[in-house]
């Protein structure tokens, strides 16, 4: 009985790997010595591409710079164009309200009104009629000659900038 048990098999065995000592590797050849001419050759060319990169990226920045130059001489334009209506409008309607202004204070304040009108009126086509470099200029010569007004002319306009927005913002949370 004991012959008809059958033993168990024997685990196969793992191939052995072969060593490195089986298969030499190879040697790496020496690089191949350049002469000069020939060393010079790819130093040339990552020159000339160096000098054509450098070269694209200046004539990306000029065109970049000029579109962006362009771009904002138009929105000056389109400024200057509004607030130039916007004081002919202010004009306009000081010169309406002239009138009244003689019929319930008297001629003298009316004419103190057709004068302010008129002024507001000649600032506005200065601004329309001039480029903005001459803009800038006489604004830089006003600051220079007046001072104490130009600091009280830029405080009075924030004021009012800031009362603007502050009733664009209340205006807003009403609806």
């Amino acid at each position: 009985m004991a012959d008809n048990v059958k033993k168990p098999a024997a685990p196969a065995k793992a191939k052995a790997k072969p060593t490195s000592a089986a298969k030499p590797k190879p040697k790496a050849k020496p690089a191949p010595r350049l002469t000069k001419e020939a060393s010079a050759a790819p130093k040339e060319t990552v020159a000339q591409k160096a000098a054509t990169a450098t070269e694209t990226l200046k004539n990306t920045a000029t065109k970049l710079s000029k579109q962006a130059s362009d771009k904002a001489r138009s929105y000056v334009d389109e400024g200057k164009a509004r607030a130039g209506g916007a004081l002919e409008e202010v004009s306009r309607l000081m010169g309406d309200a002239a009138g009244t202004v003689d019929n319930r204070l008297g001629p003298e304040y009316g004419k103190y009104a057709r004068s302010a009108a008129d002024t507001i009126s000649d600032w506005s086509d200065q601004i329309k009629g001039k480029e903005l470099e001459d803009l800038l200029s006489d604004a830089r010569d006003f600051v220079k000659k007046s001072p104490a007004v130009a600091i009280g002319v830029a405080a009075a306009l924030g004021f009012v900038v800031a009362r603007l927005i502050k009733a664009g913002v209340d205006s807003d949370r009403d609806d």
